[in-house]
Formats: C-alpha cells, structure tokens, sequence
C-alpha cells in the first residue's frame, strides 16, 4: 500500500465513478481500477462494489476511506511542513499560473512584489488548471491562479480577479486580418481551433457560448491543447481560434489577433487567485494585499 494507490482510491470514493475519477487523477480508468485492485489484494478486504453502471463504496470501503483522507492529509502537511523549510534563510514563493496569466497579470504583479521584497525568492511554474489545484492541494506550489473549477475543494480560499476579454485570431493573410473588431456572425462558416473541454473548460465553453448566443454552430475543425499550438495551426491556416487578450502579446508569426464583440450575455474568462485556508504565510499575505491595493492597474492588460 502507497500513498499514491490511497490517492487514488479516495478520488474514486469522492466520485462514485471511474471515469471521472481518472480525469482528475490525469490517469487511464484501466490504471485506475488496476491501483484499487492491488489496494484491496494488499489489505485482504473488499472496498469497492463494482457494477457496470455504478460504484459504492462497501462498509469496510467506508471506513477505510475515512481514515483513508486522514492519513493523506497527514502526509501532504508533513511534505508541505518539510518542503517549505527555509535551508537558506529564506523562504520562496512558489507561485503557479495559467498561461495568460503568467503572460499578461504576473509580470506586473511580480514586479510591485519586487520593489517592496527585493530578497524575495520566487519560483514560477506555468500549467493548466487542472494540473495545478493538485499542486497547491499538496503542498508543492503556495498560491496559483487558474480558470476556477464549477466545485472548488472546500480546503481551498478563492477570489475572483477579473474576467479576461478575448480576441479573434486569424492568419495575417486572412481577409478579416484588416478588421479593427468583428463578431461572431463575420466568421460563422469559419472553421474553428479549441481546446477540449476536458482540459480547458471555460476555454472551450466560451467559443461554444460566443456561436450559440447568436443561434450558430462553430465548425470544428481541430481541437489543441495548448494556446502556442493554437496560434501555430491559425498560422497555418487550418482555422481561426478565440483566444485570451493577453495572447496578442505572443510573438506567433503569421497571426494577427483582431478585437471581437461578444453577447454581453456571454460570460467572459475568470481569472481567480487560490490558496489553502488557514496558511499563516507572509508572502502569501502580501502578494494577495498588492493585488487588492493595485487591482485597477493590474487587470488592465486583460
């Protein structure tokens, strides 16, 4: 028994389903089920009752998954507690980000908490959402923001940033390439570049919602997972793609990113900063206080 195989069975005793609990675990359903089996074979016990359409938790299932969260939460703040010892007399900031905001919010955000700690040590890692809620969850990153998920792990404080706008982006050669702004209905036959909801969610949801607020359908014709790969195959010419504000500030040569109207109906990109409740961090403090004095100028390249 490891606390990886714990992880594993604690994500689908929260689900009740082995598919999603894959998704969030970033594993294959059959790797999944084949960590619960080895979990149960290790332990002697039944804990999981297995049906084609369902999966409950047995009654030693209950009880060994109470005891279950515990012990992981007991290793996460043991890892958290030795991880963050400051060694050197000094502690870093690990902050993690999405894409646009690592490109349009951090820099600027960085460089206020640079002029009042010049000492600080901070470290930077750039992910999607889903990739760093775990991180955060774990101890490894102190402060993230990322696209809020539709249910938020209850050990987590969130708060809203802003809600980033989007732009149009087609190739240079494009007939809309000499539009200062279009809307949705001057690119409906277009086809259309996005990420799979899977991994993008608002990104996804938000090209979707831009066409059907205007009774139309996009015409998909590639889904990519990251917005470089997206503005590679725009220049390309394999279609256009809607993208944050922030991505016109990428040098991605053979793309010109235009201004788009949008449905005020159409519910914009939330950017969120999140952290683990009841952190009596300094950093932490800061960082988020700058952010609340400095909101107005901060958000303004998004």
């Amino acid at each position: 028994m490891d606390i990886n195989q714990l992880r594993c069975f604690i994500t689908v005793g929260e689900e009740l389903h082995f598919g999603r609990a894959a998704q969030r675990m970033e594993m294959m359903p059959a790797s999944l089920s084949r960590f619960i089996r080895l979990l149960e074979e290790d332990l002697g016990v039944r804990l999981l009752n297995r049906s084609t359409r369902n999966v409950a938790l047995t009654q030693e299932g209950v009880e060994f998954f109470d005891e279950a969260v515990k012990l992981v939460a007991q290793f996460d703040a043991l890892a958290w507690r030795f991880r963050t010892a400051n060694k050197r007399g000094r502690k870093a900031l690990r902050i993690g980000a999405i894409d646009s905001a690592a490109r349009g919010l951090i820099p600027h955000l960085l460089n206020y908490f640079m002029q009042l700690y010049p000492d600080a040590d901070i470290h930077l890692t750039e992910d999607k959402t889903i990739n760093l809620i775990p991180r955060l969850k774990s101890g490894w990153l102190d402060i993230i923001f990322i696209r809020p998920p539709e249910n938020l792990d209850s050990r987590l404080a969130c708060r809203l940033i802003a809600r980033e706008t989007c732009v149009l982006a087609v190739p240079v050669n494009h007939p809309l390439a000499s539009k200062s702004c279009v809307s949705v209905t001057d690119f409906a036959e277009e086809s259309m570049i996005l990420p799979e909801r899977r991994t993008r969610p608002h990104s996804h949801d938000l090209t979707m919602n831009i066409f059907k607020s205007a009774g139309l359908t996009p015409h998909i014709a590639q889904f990519a997972e990251e917005k470089q790969t997206i503005l590679s195959f725009v220049s390309a010419g394999l279609g256009l793609a809607i993208v944050p504000t922030s991505f016109r500030n990428i040098n991605s040569e053979g793309v010109t990113c235009i201004a788009l109207e949008t449905d005020e109906k159409v519910k914009k990109l939330p950017l969120s900063v999140a952290w683990l409740k009841g952190r009596d961090d300094a950093s932490i403090a800061a960082l988020l206080q700058i952010l609340a004095d400095n909101r107005t100028t901060l958000i303004t390249p998004l």
